[in-house]
């Protein structure tokens, strides 16, 4: 039996990796966000891993939780794996990091993936598109306000492309990397790219929803969420994440890594997707700081 290390095993994408390792007969050891802030837990916990699957991070900065200390936890977490002796990290980013992104997000990932391939450790690099699955928040609250709002309003012309992958082709991308020995990134993109109105619309269709697709200036939209924020005490929608589905950057050049399609897994789920608003706020922010973006 091997032992291998997940940062937040109960989280979205932490909890599908760990549950394909343990299925095989291997041991998950859990880095909560308790773990994390403890050095001599985390040397602990690190201490006869195989593998550290990395998925820490934060959606978008909110007080003291910056990108520069997301980027600062990951530098303790791969010393630490170091001094531990893990023989492999591997780590999720996200789809087209680099430094000269147009988004503060994409690039303090672009830091954190130079800092794994500067700590010396073998690694893998795992950049998903957009992930959807159980309990995730993009198209679970998506569909929560396609149930219940007469009018939804789309950013901008709503061409930009927009490539899906569900969280168990992350995790089973994830863990086929754990298993290899060579230093290597890989995009983790779903089976299909869509024209972010037809994405819109797909969802519409699985939930029954008679709302109004409109397309409003970016900043109507961003107001608007703004507006629907205030009613579920949460952050809906970033310029950040506008801009990044308009420059394109929600998609991959390489070919699909993912199987899962979009509308299967609508159709089975639909009946309770967006019932209930799945907060980041709450997840993140209300209580101490989760560990997986």
């Amino acid at each position: 039996m091997t032992t291998h290390a997940v940062t937040g095993a109960s989280s979205f994408t932490g909890r599908f990796i760990a549950g394909r390792l343990v299925a095989t007969g291997d041991e998950v050891r859990d880095l909560t966000r308790q773990v994390l802030a403890d050095p001599d837990r985390l040397d602990a916990a690190l201490r006869g891993s195989d593998t550290l699957y990395n998925t820490f991070w934060i959606r978008f900065e909110r007080g003291p939780i910056t990108y520069a200390w997301a980027i600062e936890r990951s530098r303790l977490l791969f010393a630490a794996a170091r001094r531990a002796g893990v023989r492999r990290v591997v780590h999720i980013s996200v789809i087209n990091a680099s430094h000269d992104a147009p988004t503060a997000y994409f690039r303090a990932k672009a830091v954190v993936e130079d800092d794994l391939v500067a700590s010396g450790l073998a690694h893998a690099i795992v950049r998903p598109t957009v992930t959807f699955g159980p309990g995730d928040i993009l198209v679970n609250n998506l569909a929560w306000t396609l149930r219940r709002l007469p009018v939804f309003g789309v950013p901008g012309d709503g061409r930009y492309p927009i490539q899906p992958v569900h969280v168990a082709d992350v995790a089973e991308v994830a863990t086929r990397a754990g298993a290899m020995s060579n230093d290597i990134t890989l995009d983790a993109g779903g089976p299909e790219i869509f024209a972010f109105d037809d994405f819109v619309a797909l969802v519409r269709r699985a939930v029954g929803s008679h709302s109004l697709v409109v397309h409003l200036p970016v900043v109507a939209s961003l107001a608007a969420a703004r507006l629907i924020g205030l009613i579920v005490r949460d952050v809906v929608l970033t310029r950040h994440e506008v801009t990044e589905l308009q420059e394109r950057l929600m998609f991959s050049t390489q070919p699909p890594a993912g199987t899962i399609r979009l509308g299967d897994w609508l159709a089975t789920n639909a009946d309770t997707l967006g019932r209930g608003w799945s907060s980041e706020l709450d997840r993140h922010f209300r209580k101490p700081l989760e560990v997986d973006r």
